[in-house]
């Protein structure tokens, strides 16, 4: 599958926003290659490379990866027990795609000191999911949160409050090689955590679930020991800070629904579609070699 830098990605996924949003209206879903293109401002032949340069497989295919009922077909096909995935060597340190990421959580008297002595900087960057914020210590990327248009202070400020002592400094560079890495899909990411010891448990157990696949907040809750503790384990899903890398968006209610999302279902939607379908690419890549 074809690697594009990070500019070329955001463009992408702002034309699929668009799609997406024609798709989730009324008879969104039965809308032809043609019609879709021309809502696009494009010919069907490259509003069709677009589509599978993105995410390699068909606009329809993807149409059908971004119904409601996906989220239905991830538990029946691609349910995920972290148990299972575990056993797999599938963890925090593990490989993700060609992506590494090692994680690194602030001691308990680090997360009270609420990052008093430490600077933090940020920048904004274009990601495949649209804008987003990225945070960064000198140990590693503390923090990715996605905006949409307008939402940058509001954004920023919710992202600041997590770390209330610390000091922040507006400059990329600490974070820029890990945003290159997280969307390249290679090289390595250093995360560095803070919150508390339950938190810190949940967004380990999302680090087992395999790109493509979902899980279920009653999973996580088994894999933290407290399977009847749904309202918790929600919550410490929604105070994830690193979007994406920390994949909340794999988590879905046991019925099939998509559940929340900090920063949107449509997004959510969008990351579940996107990595569905790149699965199926390579699956389909490798049956061909």
């Amino acid at each position: 599958m074809e690697d594009f830098s990070s500019a070329e990605a955001s463009y992408h996924y702002r034309v699929m926003a668009r799609a997406i949003a024609l798709i989730d209206a009324p008879g969104g879903t039965h809308l032809s290659l043609s019609e879709l293109a021309s809502e696009m401002g494009m010919s069907a032949a490259h509003f069709q490379r677009l589509f599978r340069r993105w995410v390699g497989v068909s606009p329809k295919r993807y149409q059908q990866y971004l119904t409601l009922g996906h989220a239905r077909q991830l538990l029946d096909e691609r349910y995920s027990t972290l148990q299972s995935a575990h056993a797999l060597g599938l963890s925090g340190q593990a490989r993700l795609h060609d992506l590494f990421l090692r994680w690194e959580a602030m001691t308990p008297g680090e997360y009270a000191r609420r990052g008093q002595g430490l600077a933090i900087s940020y920048g904004w960057f274009d990601t495949p999911f649209g804008q987003a914020l990225g945070m960064a210590t000198p140990r590693g990327l503390c923090g990715l949160a996605f905006a949409e248009e307008g939402e940058d202070p509001a954004t920023l400020q919710d992202m600041k409050a997590r770390w209330p002592r610390a000091s922040f400094i507006a400059d990329p560079t600490l974070a820029q090689p890990h945003l290159d890495a997280a969307f390249a899909q290679s090289g390595q990411v250093d995360l560095h955590l803070s919150g508390t010891p339950f938190q810190i448990k949940v967004w380990e157990a999302l680090l087992h679930v395999p790109s493509g696949h979902v899980t279920s907040y009653s999973e996580i809750g088994k894999r933290v020991c407290t399977p009847r503790a749904a309202r918790a384990v929600g919550s410490a899903v929604g105070r994830n800070p690193i979007g994406f890398l920390i994949p909340c968006h794999r988590c879905l209610r046991s019925a099939g629904g998509l559940g929340g999302y900090h920063w949107g279902l449509t997004r959510k939607r969008a990351m579940l579609a996107w990595e569905g379908a790149r699965l199926e690419g390579r699956e389909a890549d490798s049956v061909l070699r």
